[in-house]
């Protein structure tokens, strides 16, 4: 038979108050949650494909919980200082980061990162799917297709430039895996987003990019920008004129940009499903969808667990390809 002391009596008991007066908060948060303004934290200056996604989002979100839904960008350091602001942040469901396949790249990328994008940030659900596309500025590049702009390439000297929104991103590795799989040598340029990038572009004081075709799709139908072609395996419903890469005779070529919701680790579980139908729901809508076809992108909602997955998949694809690419950031 175990005896136990008073102070040991004392300490069990405290315990026990102490997991019931948690678990009793959890619940409570879980309950009353949202009471407050929501943060939605966009790791891109404004203007860009994740900002145009989040704003969207927004605005359905607030009107399904009853509270605002503010979208706060935070640029820098290819996506992840976004990201680092949203796992320090309070676990409460208050502050919330729409992560993108980048941070599935920057893991590799980056020789050292102050978070650990899986362990640190619970997945919700993906809210889109867009494809990136070549695109150039006719003025500065004259190439009717991926074929002329591989010859001009190769010529040019100095050598022909490509803008990303920033080292270590998708439109970095596209870059990268181009040069790979036709032997050019390009100028990388990198940006802090997508705004800032297309501006230099159209400005011609870059000579092309791989960016989303969420950013620049209207200033192709515009005629400003000339798209040559699409880096995913399929080609676009909003451009269904425009080539892939594998079909320009870059065999295998497939990256898209994939963006979704996360919030920090400790959330709690009931917020996370909360937020997860309510997502789900929005991101499936009439509204949302046509809106997010008409800029080019593809909703795609999905549950935390097949997010995770996702997240866990493409960590690994893309480590192979920053390895590949000897893409390394100090």
């Amino acid at each position: 038979m175990h005896r136990f002391t008073t102070r040991t009596i004392r300490r069990i008991c405290g315990l026990s108050l102490y997991a019931i007066g948690l678990c009793s908060a959890t619940a409570a948060t879980a309950q009353d949650w949202p009471a407050k303004p929501i943060s939605l934290v966009v790791p891109f200056p404004s203007g860009g494909t994740t900002d145009i996604l989040a704003r969207a989002l927004g605005d359905q979100l607030s009107r399904a919980l009853g509270q605002p839904v503010i979208v706060e960008n935070r640029p820098g350091a290819g996506a992840t200082v976004g990201a680092d602001y949203v796992v320090k942040a309070k676990p409460d469901g208050y502050t919330l980061l729409i992560g993108a396949v980048h941070h599935t790249i920057a893991t590799s990328v980056y020789k050292k990162l102050p978070y650990s994008f899986q362990k640190d940030l619970a997945p919700v659900s993906t809210l889109a799917m867009v494809p990136n596309v070549l695109v150039i500025n006719s003025a500065r590049t004259p190439a009717k297709n991926v074929a002329e702009l591989v010859a001009l390439a190769k010529k040019a000297s100095p050598e022909l430039s490509y803008g990303s929104n920033g080292n270590g991103t998708a439109q970095h590795l596209i870059g990268t895996q181009f040069q790979a799989s036709t032997g050019v040598k390009l100028l990388h340029v990198p940006y802090k987003g997508s705004g800032p990038l297309t501006t230099d572009l159209l400005g011609g004081q870059v000579s092309m990019s791989f960016d989303t075709l969420t950013t620049v799709l209207p200033h192709i139908k515009g005629g400003k920008l000339k798209a040559l072609a699409v880096t995913t395996a399929k080609r676009s419903s909003a451009l269904p004129e425009v080539p892939t890469m594998e079909e320009s005779g870059l065999k295998g070529f497939d990256i898209g940009t994939w963006f979704g919701v996360l919030a920090p680790a400790a959330t709690p579980k009931p917020v996370v499903t909360r937020l997860n139908a309510e997502i789900v729901k929005i991101v499936n809508s009439p509204d949302f969808q046509q809106r997010m076809l008409a800029a080019g992108a593809e909703p795609m909602s999905s549950t935390p667990e097949a997010f995770a997955r996702r997240i866990q998949d493409e960590t690994t694809r893309f480590a192979v390809l920053v390895r590949d690419g000897k893409v390394t950031i100090e």
